[in-house]
């Protein structure tokens, strides 16, 4: 991990602003999803990319009992959501 040496407040409501040359590197548009994790003492953001568990796939993607699967995961598990 590498510092980019810009620091931001946090405001009244536990917010920050992400600097616009962080969102333009990491290509992150207004109503994109971030995920947050904690690794030891620091606070990690990455970009969210939703993705098959099984395949790793971002095409056709479902919500299937609360996990993320790919149609083709689906159709190779006999499942007949669809």
């Amino acid at each position: 991990m590498r510092g980019i040496g810009i620091v931001r407040k946090v405001d009244h409501l536990g917010r920050i602003v992400l600097p616009k040359e962080l969102r333009e590197t990491m290509n992150i548009q207004a109503h994109d999803g971030v995920e947050i994790f904690v690794d030891h003492e620091q606070i990690v953001m990455r970009k969210y990319n939703p993705s098959c568990i099984f395949c790793d796939s971002g095409e056709s993607l479902f919500q299937f009992r609360g996990k993320i699967v790919c149609r083709e995961c689906l159709e190779e598990a006999g499942s007949d959501v669809l």
